[in-house]
């Protein structure tokens, strides 16, 4: 059984106010994707498929990079991997520099690879650590906690980062760019893009100084004997993929960030399709972020006096899928916010909701028991994460193919699973049925 990593309770809490400060570091960097994703459409003029490679480029390095990251960690330690972490995210922002001046979309994915290969580090650390610093009945509490910071950064990124790079006049702009000729419309666009140099400068420049910091703070390293193996399982097991739930959960988190990152992401070019500019939707994605936070919090509130964690789940992966359903099935405008929108759209914001508290529910479940296995569990949960490479790249080839509100059936099927998963799939220890006694 996991235990309480660090004793000292000031060192505790301090430690949890960092993993809290890297938390925010991380929705910040990620959260600025849904910005991201219509910016580079304009400027390097792509098609929605071609957009959502920002997300791919971004969230594939967890897949490829975080298992490798597990065992960096073991090399080098928690802290050292922290740094590096920070260093190699300023390394794929600096990266933003060169290209920004030749507008070259292939070397932003590049940069975005880059970032999401240091933030594939950093998870590793932070989440197994806000899971094991403290009674397992409340890692779904720490982890909603960690959640308020994440998409809390969410909510700025977006607004914070259009205030930099986007004009009034941009709106007049963008009706003009069709009509432009060639030479005038290119240089329109690179000056357009140019815009994001000193942004990701100044970004790389603070990530690099605070992986330093973060080198040189209280942060311990997680014991080792917090990993010994855990009692009460008979034979240990050597390998990850001796345990059904794990693995079961690393496909409930894939699905789980999948959905989330659609609801995020996709949702600034869906309210397009209804007549609303960027500048006018930019605020979308603060939205549905802020009803992830509300979320949280129901969870900070809840669990585990009033419900477990466990129950949670399974309420909150049924809301999910009951909203996934009404976002392709309702019609109707609605006046909100000062918009006219169709209903759906605000059941997607509204998805934000029950998304904040699947993921605080996966992950003790699924990391439960594994004692010495526990890092590459967690490395294994964080591949997961590649799930927002993948899931918003196919909205975006069924948006190309139907439009882009028939491509949110893509979330159903992913909502079904999850529900399977917060009703059986966690409670599964072995692939084969148990042998009864004679």
């Amino acid at each position: 059984m996991m235990t309480t990593a660090v004793p000292d309770r000031k060192t505790t809490w301090v430690s949890i106010g960092i993993i809290g400060t890297m938390f925010f570091i991380f929705g910040f960097v990620s959260w600025i994707n849904a910005i991201l994703i219509p910016y580079f459409k304009i400027a390097c003029e792509l098609s929605n498929f071609q957009s959502y490679l920002v997300a791919f480029a971004f969230y594939i390095s967890y897949l490829l990079m975080s298992m490798p990251s597990s065992y960096l960690l073991k090399k080098v330690g928690y802290k050292n991997g922290i740094m590096v972490g920070f260093w190699i995210m300023a390394a794929g922002a600096f990266l933003f520099v060169p290209a920004a001046y030749n507008r070259a979309y292939v070397i932003f994915l590049v940069g975005l690879f880059t970032l999401g290969t240091g933030l594939a580090v950093l998870q590793t650390v932070a989440n197994l650590y806000i899971t094991m610093i403290g009674e397992k009945e409340r890692a779904a509490q720490r982890i909603s906690m960690m959640g308020i910071c994440n998409k809390g950064a969410g909510i700025l990124a977006p607004l914070i980062f259009s205030y930099t790079i986007l004009r009034p006049q941009d709106n007049e702009l963008f009706r003009q760019l069709p009509l432009m000729d060639e030479m005038t419309r290119a240089a329109a666009l690179d000056d357009l893009i140019l815009r994001v140099v000193w942004p990701y400068t100044v970004v790389g420049i603070l990530l690099f100084l605070i992986g330093g910091a973060i080198k040189l703070s209280i942060l311990p390293e997680l014991p080792q004997e917090q990993e010994s193996a855990v009692p009460g399982q008979g034979k240990s097991r050597q390998s990850i993929w001796q345990f059904p739930h794990l693995i079961l959960g690393a496909l409930a988190i894939f699905l789980h960030v999948g959905t989330q990152v659609i609801a995020i992401d996709t949702i600034i070019n869906y309210a397009g399709s209804m007549g609303l500019s960027l500048l006018e939707a930019k605020s979308l994605p603060s939205y549905t972020l802020t009803a992830t936070i509300i979320g949280y919090l129901s969870g900070i509130m809840l669990i585990p006096k009033l419900c477990s964690q466990r129950t949670m789940l399974k309420i909150c992966t049924l809301l999910g899928l009951t909203l996934a359903i009404f976002v392709c099935t309702m019609h109707g405008q609605v006046h909100l916010f000062g918009m006219d929108l169709d209903i759906s759209i605000w059941f997607i914001v509204l998805i934000g909701l029950p998304n904040a508290l699947i993921w605080a529910g996966i992950w003790p479940l699924a990391l439960d028991g594994l004692g010495h296995l526990a890092k590459q569990g967690s490395a294994l949960l964080i591949m997961g994460l590649c799930g927002n490479a993948l899931l918003p790249l196919l909205y975006g080839v069924l948006a190309d193919a139907f439009d882009v509100k028939s491509a949110y059936w893509i979330l159903t099927p992913c909502f079904l699973y999850l529900v399977f998963y917060a009703f059986r799939g966690h409670r599964l220890r072995q692939w084969t049925p148990a042998q009864k006694k004679k």
